[in-house]
């Protein structure tokens, strides 16, 4: 993801790279120390993102978004905004109904959040993204202040919908995403 923001160039393609990862906590730029209240194991790992201290592990669908803002006309603020709409609409299809809050960037559903993000610029282009909860152990998530929030709390969509279809929560967020970054042309490759 960095090797591909550096080495890219005004003719290089953006990519959304679609993964999961195995248990770990990150820590963003912004984050204390504090923020991780207990040690259960699961490995620390420092990121150069924005944000604070997340968790990450089987069953959220992660989406880093290699973007070139220039190319785009975005700014920095204004692609989360769209990101936040994309996961919003997505959620919205299988019948939840979720919201953003003021100064906390992520998707929320009723005040529980369910997407976090957390970005990086270099070169006028972003890497890193956004994590969906979508049939995840929630446990990992009471040993940090998630996001630097102090209680707040994670949701699930397998808690909120009666069956999770991951492969077509991915090619529906890929959609939403399309249409709100006004992208002409897509090249799916798994």
């Amino acid at each position: 993801m960095k090797d591909f923001t550096d080495t890219r160039d005004a003719g290089t393609c953006d990519e959304v790279w679609l993964l999961q990862h195995e248990p770990v906590y990150t820590q963003g730029q912004a984050g204390k120390p504090e923020h991780l209240l207990s040690d259960n194991g699961i490995p620390v790992v420092k990121s150069d993102r924005g944000g604070q201290i997340t968790y990450h592990g089987p069953g959220q669908l992660i989406a880093y978004l290699l973007i070139d803002l220039r190319r785009r006309g975005l700014g920095v603020r204004q692609l989360v905004t769209l990101i936040e709409q994309a996961v919003i609409a997505l959620l919205a299809e299988v019948g939840v109904t979720a919201n953003t809050r003021d100064k906390a960037p992520g998707v929320y559903v009723n005040e529980q959040k369910i997407a976090s993000l957390g970005l990086r610029v270099r070169k006028n282009c972003t890497y890193h993204g956004l994590s969906l909860n979508l049939d995840m152990d929630l446990a990992p998530f009471a040993g940090i202040n998630v996001c630097g929030y102090q209680g707040l709390q994670v949701t699930r969509l397998s808690d909120l919908i009666s069956e999770v279809d991951e492969r077509k929560v991915r090619l529906d967020l890929i959609a939403h995403l399309v249409e709100r970054l006004g992208y002409s042309e897509v090249e799916y490759v798994d």
